[in-house]
């Protein structure tokens, strides 16, 4: 049973005296509701599906194709992201033409810097349209948020993806009927951080005044 009422009854004291009223005890015997509770952990233990491991696909060429190219500094992109994640680009040599800082996110908590994903997809929409030639470097520092090379790639992707879309809409096709000189391939390569850039940064830092 789930449960069992128990009557308690003191015995008077005498007579004359008040008859006391009668106590009724509940005892709950909890062994189903202990089951019910073992079963709903297994239904979920069973029924739950676990999030597959996320991976983002590059397409690498192979190592006895890859050579050194030759790229003019009018076309080269650079985009930096130093230590505290923040996102600098800029077109040529750094010397002459110091980086610039990609805006932030407004509202972000405590005032911290978290790049504009609208702006950056809008820089490099804007370069590559006005520059055919344009090639992009990518120098990431090692203690950079891992997310922030992938903010960078997905945005690559997306640009890829919108621009090839646009293209075949114009000419009356479908994406994969693109011939290759009418898509649109992003080139971009992604290279180590030296001490050089930490100087670059800095004297950008302090071209801004050191405001974010």
């Amino acid at each position: 049973m789930a449960g069992e009422v128990v009557e308690r009854q003191k015995a008077g004291k005498g007579k004359g005296h008040r008859r006391p009223k009668r106590r009724i005890a509940i005892r709950i015997d909890m062994t189903p509701m202990v089951d019910i509770a073992f079963l709903l952990l297994i239904f979920y233990m069973v029924s739950t599906v676990f999030s597959m491991p996320q991976a983002m696909e590059i397409n690498l060429p192979p190592k006895e194709q890859e050579a050194p190219v030759e790229v003019a500094e009018s076309n080269l992109l650079t985009l930096r992201i130093d230590g505290a994640n923040q996102f600098f680009w800029n077109v040529g040599n750094p010397a002459k033409n110091l980086p610039q800082m990609i805006p932030s996110q407004k509202g972000t908590p405590d005032g911290k810097y978290a790049v504009n994903d609208d702006s950056l997809r809008t820089l490099l929409k804007n370069l590559n349209f006005d520059n055919p030639k344009l090639n992009t470097l990518i120098l990431i520092r090692k203690d950079a948020r891992y997310n922030s090379m992938v903010d960078i790639l997905d945005e690559i992707d997306l640009l890829e993806r919108s621009w090839n879309a646009a293209k075949a809409k114009q000419l009356g096709k479908k994406v994969d009927q693109l011939t290759p000189e009418e898509k649109f391939s992003y080139r971009y390569a992604i290279g180590d951080w030296e001490d050089s850039d930490d100087r670059i940064i800095e004297a950008a830092m302090q071209a801004r005044g050191g405001v974010i």
